[in-house]
């Protein structure tokens, strides 16, 4: 797909990894669209950014932004799914007698935000693109703690959920012309990443990476434009963690 004109959407797009999807693509000559819950945020983005804010969810406002984005602009080219929490909790924590297990709740939450949204907006945005007969690419950000990363049952659960149905609508979507791949970052220097890890955690993590060191925003959006400008990318879990799974 030729980026430049491309009208993309990229969820959670208001700062950290989403922020640098976003500006990528602008820098592109995309027309990105930036969905997020965090008004400040939206309210901080350039004036090339068009920023709407939505629970991703709820499909009824999933429905509702992609209706916005093709009355606007005639159609939806890209979904960049990218919205999501990183969280951390182990399935049996005895230092916590009152609570020795994982919470089911906060299980639940982890999925809904981190695995329904995906499906939810996919299904408004693939809705709009087969409708118009849209040859569309679908971009969702997985994790390298999709193969299991300890003290994280709910967050690796859900981005192996997410690779899954990655592959399973790139088979799927692709008689319509619609591509679905994933990428799937290590660990990246964001706010998020050294909000979830202490220091001797990431040293530990530099160390066992052959690069020698965390990923940077970037590098990630650069991996997301590559698949989307490449017509015969489908299905694929690209990961980009600087060798540290090798």
């Amino acid at each position: 797909m030729q980026i430049d004109g491309a009208v993309s959407l990229v969820t959670g797009g208001a700062k950290g990894l989403g922020r640098a999807i976003a500006g990528h693509l602008q820098g592109l000559g995309a027309t990105v669209v930036v969905a997020d819950r965090d008004h400040a945020a939206l309210d901080a983005l350039p004036a090339e950014l068009s920023g709407k804010c939505i629970d991703v969810t709820r499909p009824e406002e999933a429905r509702s932004l992609v209706a916005a984005i093709v009355e606007e602009h005639g159609r939806i080219d890209v979904l960049i799914n990218n919205a999501g929490v990183i969280f951390s909790e182990p399935l049996v924590n005895i230092m916590n007698p009152n609570g020795i297990m994982h919470d089911y709740g906060r299980f639940r939450d982890s999925l809904t935000l981190n695995l329904d949204s995906v499906f939810i907006m996919t299904s408004a945005a693939v809705e709009q693109m087969i409708m118009r007969r849209t040859r569309g690419v679908i971009v969702n950000i997985s994790s390298i703690s999709a193969c299991g990363n300890e003290g994280q049952t709910a967050y690796s659960a859900a981005k192996a959920g997410v690779n899954a149905m990655t592959v399973t609508w790139s088979k799927e979507l692709g008689r319509w012309g619609i591509r679905c791949n994933a990428v799937a970052p290590g660990f990246i220097g964001t706010e998020s990443t050294r909000g979830a890890l202490n220091e001797a955690h990431i040293r530990h993590i530099q160390e066992n990476t052959p690069l020698r060191r965390l990923g940077a925003a970037d590098e990630v959006a650069q991996a997301v434009a590559a698949v989307i400008g490449n017509d015969f990318i489908n299905g694929v879990i690209l990961d980009v963690n600087g060798g540290l799974t090798i």
